[in-house]
Order: C-alpha cells, then structure tokens, then sequence
C-alpha cells in the first residue's frame, strides 16, 4: 500500500550476451521496475545465476496461456454492499442504545424496541432485522465461488478447441489473423497485454539479505505449507484472498491480472460469413519495454481474444508473444499499478 515502507531488491543479472533494452517503469518515490547496465560506481549487489531470455517460462504458460473465464459479477455486489450493510449494523446497536429515551418520545414502539430472550442471553430486537441483511454479502460470495468453481470444472472437463491464431510483430505494432475458432463460441474482440511477473520470492529475500523460515521482508507474507498454491501464496505477495475461489485439482481459469499491467484499446472483430477472419492491427501499450524474462524481472506481453457462449457468458483466449527489444531506452514516470484481484480489476 506504502511503496516507500517497502525496501528495493536490487540484484545483478547475467544476461549472456543478450542484448536488452534499458527501461524504467515508475520512480523512487514510487512502485519502480528498473533495467539498467551495471556502473562502475554502483555498490556490490547479489549476482542471479539463471536463465535471462525471451521464452516463456513454464509457471506463465501454466497460468497465462489457454482459456479463461470472468469471475461472477456477484464478487463485486458482494464487495459494494459491505460498506452499506457494516453501517447498517452499527446504527442499529446505537439505535439499541439510545432505545429507552427514543421510546419515551413515541419515536419507537414496543414492536422492534427491547430485547428478546434465547437461553441465558437477550439479543436486541432490532437486530434481528439488521442481521440477516448483514449476512447478504457473504451468501453473495459464497454463491458467487460456488458459480466459479463449478464453471472453472466445466471448461476443464469440457474444453473449447484452440482457435488457429497468428500473430505478426514488429516494434511497436502487431498484427492478427484468426483462421478458424470453435463453431460453438462467437468472436467478439481483442487486445493487447502487458505487465510484470512477480518476481521469483526466493530471489527477493536473497537480494534483500534474508532466508527463508525468518522474518519476511515488509510486503510479503510467510511462506504457506504444503497446499495448493495459488500465484500470490507462492510468492508470498498474496496476502488474504487473492482471487475467487479456484479449484484445487486442474488448472485455474481465472485469470490473475499483473500488479504492474498495461492494456491496449480493444479491437472490435468482424466476422464475415463463410470466410476468413481478416487481419487487424492492434493497439499496442506505448513506450513499454519487450520482451524479457529473468527471476527477478519479467517483461510479459499477451493477447487476450474474448469470445462469447450460446449462453451469453464470456470466454476469453489468451496467448503469450514475444515483443522485440526497443532500440531506445524507454522510461514510464508512473507505473500503473491495479488491483491483484481479478473482480476488481475491470479485466
């Protein structure tokens, strides 16, 4: 929440002889991913010994690759009436406290003022009005997560086939072309994504001179047992709920948005009768760096196709590319940060 209470990991990467762009996204005094080489003045740091490249590392492909669905809107209702409904409560026990004197002015009659006795203890009377609708917003999010739990086993039970997809770029642009996608879906639009991968927890704690089974480093929690792991337990940045429910034996079809993420406009498709999909440039996120995966920072671009079911529901197909280098330096002065959350995100 407080990007200046949280100390900068800094570490030396080796990238044999790849050739990577210097970047900046954001500033000191804010959240701030930098790329930059190594100066003679600079201070001795941790050296990472590991893969620096342009592939997509397994842990994204696993989790940003594939088929995808939008979490329940009852996740959001759920969220908004918690503010409502906490005041609600409070003022009915300040009503209950205030009763005696509201009903010596003929403000309240004996109908929902005073106590109702249940074994050994009174409740107030007026709380039983106040409660239940109290209760609302966790039966909304537990139906919610039973909905995204039972969708998320469907799409894994029953997939959609892939949609034949090409995707041409250059710097700075892109171009796609779909060939063919499931008769069962209706194309609806696309987009561009890019964003940072939250970097590997044990090199954060190593940077920043700390071990695992210590203190974590402000920021990030201790690291969970043996459990499903969802993204942010692994590293230790999700602290609470990160997401709707998931199930725990397949793949998640919840998509995570990053921490650090830039879209592109979305691109209406027209689908013309019997023939194929013409291709289209797409909006690309401006002055972002390419392409680039290390464990400690990791540029990833996508793109994300929404698709619609006989039923109206959202599918969404998103698929990993690798952007070229820039050849300029590029800096972004503020790194626009979102929510981890993926029903609150407007993803």
């Amino acid at each position: 929440m407080d990007p200046n209470s949280v100390p900068i990991s800094e570490a030396l990467v080796d990238t044999n002889g790849l050739n990577v762009t210097e970047f900046t996204i954001g500033n000191k005094n804010d959240w701030i991913v930098e790329w930059k080489a190594i100066d003679a003045e600079d201070p001795p740091k941790l050296t990472i010994h590991g893969n620096v490249g342009t592939e997509t590392p397994a842990f994204i492909k696993k989790s940003r690759s594939g088929w995808y669905v939008n979490p329940d809107p009852l996740h959001n209702l759920s969220r908004k009436m918690i503010l409502p409904v906490v005041s609600l409560l409070i003022v009915s026990l300040f009503i209950h406290a205030i009763e005696p004197g509201l009903v010596d002015l003929g403000i309240f009659d004996n109908t929902i003022a005073g106590s109702i006795s249940i074994g050994p203890l009174d409740y107030p009377r007026l709380l039983f009005f106040t409660f239940p609708i109290f209760l609302l917003p966790l039966l909304f999010r537990t139906i919610a997560n039973f909905r995204d739990m039972s969708r998320q086993s469907y799409i894994n039970s029953n997939p959609f086939g892939e949609p034949m997809t090409e995707i041409t770029v250059s710097k700075g642009r892109c171009k796609l072309s779909i060939s063919s996608f499931p008769e069962e879906l209706q194309i609806v639009r696309s987009r561009v994504q890019v964003g940072i991968a939250i970097p590997e927890r044990s090199v954060v704690l190593e940077s920043l001179g700390r071990s695992e089974g210590g203190q974590p480093s402000p920021g990030m929690s201790t690291k969970l047992p043996d459990k499903r792991i969802a993204t942010g337990d692994e590293s230790g940045t999700g602290v609470g709920e990160a997401t709707p429910m998931q199930v725990s034996t397949r793949r998640t079809v919840i998509l995570e948005p990053f921490r650090i993420m830039e879209t592109g406009d979305w691109s209406i498709i027209q689908k013309k009768e019997n023939k194929p999909i013409v291709s289209q440039e797409l909006n690309v996120p401006f002055e972002w760096p390419g392409t680039i995966y290390s464990s400690l920072i990791a540029v990833h671009w996508e793109i994300l196709i929404e698709f619609q079911d006989n039923l109206g529901r959202k599918v969404k197909w998103v698929s990993p590319f690798v952007m070229p280098q820039r050849e300029e330096p590029t800096s972004l002065g503020v790194a626009p940060v979102r929510s981890g959350r993926a029903e609150l995100s407007n993803y």
